[in-house]
């Protein structure tokens, strides 16, 4: 387990301000949801007495922390293999293949990407989530980030809050898209069906703007940005503008098929096991060296074969 220990001393310029308030400004490493919840545990110290959140603080006082990181995650560790692009005392970086669960839940309480994380990484136990600060769904592929320590988790969930994360897919859709644009609609639980996300008026703000990629002659592939990252924000916006992803089994309704499609790509879109979503590109910057990353995964064999087929569609007469 992990001890963290720090002491500081309140300068003139945090007289007056809640101790809660102070220690954020002091230690912005850390969320103050998390600086509150130690003050309250009496993990950290003013005066080296314990105090409560909103107790003023005064210059020259001392403030200490020590605070030993308990398991936050129940899940149990096991020998998945991973393909990480990026690996250093603060992150990893994977590229996730489609079918692998992010979280456990009901009816997937093995076998998923935090399982995996927890054997690769012992110390993420420790982290909310097990470092995980983002998710992809199941069956979309490609670049996920995992904080490694608790300095790297506070900053990415800000960072991601704030939207400087920037996350890039692409993704193949039913319809033909005759132009690039962007989806601004609120997103919340379906009224009726409580598995599906719906546009709702009060759901929360969110934001996807799509360029073209490919135009067939019943499809378009598209890259896709993300600007918020509500649950399945890309399979619902698409939806919502007629132009459902291949291969949805929630959003996507029946397969249409191009004039002219061969058994191939008929087979292919009756077929494909999954949406058409991948996770290609994500850009931030480091949360300790503040270092600009980029990662980027190639698009899945699945996806590039019915690209293929439907460009073959388009040639034919």
């Amino acid at each position: 387990m992990t001890t963290i220990q720090r002491s500081a001393e309140v300068p003139e310029a945090l007289t007056g301000r809640r101790l809660d308030q102070a220690v954020a400004e002091l230690w912005p490493e850390y969320s103050r949801s998390r600086l509150q919840a130690w003050i309250k545990a009496g993990k950290l110290l003013l005066g080296g007495q314990v105090a409560v959140p909103r107790t003023p603080v005064h210059a020259g006082q001392q403030v200490s922390l020590s605070v030993t990181l308990a398991p936050a995650v129940a899940a149990r560790p096991e020998a998945i293999a991973l393909n990480v692009l990026y690996r250093d005392e603060h992150l990893l970086v994977i590229d996730k293949p489609a079918g692998l669960v992010v979280h456990p839940g009901a009816g997937n309480t093995s076998g998923t990407l935090m399982n995996a994380l927890l054997h690769d990484s012992p110390g993420l136990g420790e982290l909310p989530r097990a470092g995980i600060v983002h998710r992809l769904d199941k069956d979309t592929s490609g670049v996920l980030v995992v904080a490694r320590s608790l300095v790297a988790h506070t900053a990415l969930v800000a960072a991601l809050q704030a939207r400087v994360v920037r996350r890039e897919y692409q993704a193949i859709c039913q319809g033909v898209v005759t132009g690039g644009g962007e989806v601004d609609a609120p997103i919340g639980r379906h009224p009726r069906n409580r598995l599906r996300m719906a546009v709702i008026d009060r759901g929360r703000p969110a934001v996807t703007h799509y360029r073209i990629d490919r135009r067939f002659r019943a499809h378009t592939q598209l890259n896709i940005r993300l600007e918020t990252g509500r649950t399945h924000q890309i399979r619902v916006h698409m939806a919502h503008i007629g132009c459902p992803l291949v291969g949805d089994p929630v959003y996507g309704g029946r397969p249409k098929f191009p004039r002219g499609c061969g058994e191939v790509l008929r087979q292919l879109l009756q077929g494909f096991g999954r949406q058409a979503l991948h996770a290609k590109r994500l850009s931030f910057d480091h949360p300790v060296s503040g270092e600009a990353l980029s990662f980027e995964s190639p698009l899945p064999q699945d996806m590039r074969d019915l690209g293929a087929a439907l460009a073959a569609n388009l040639k034919a007469n």
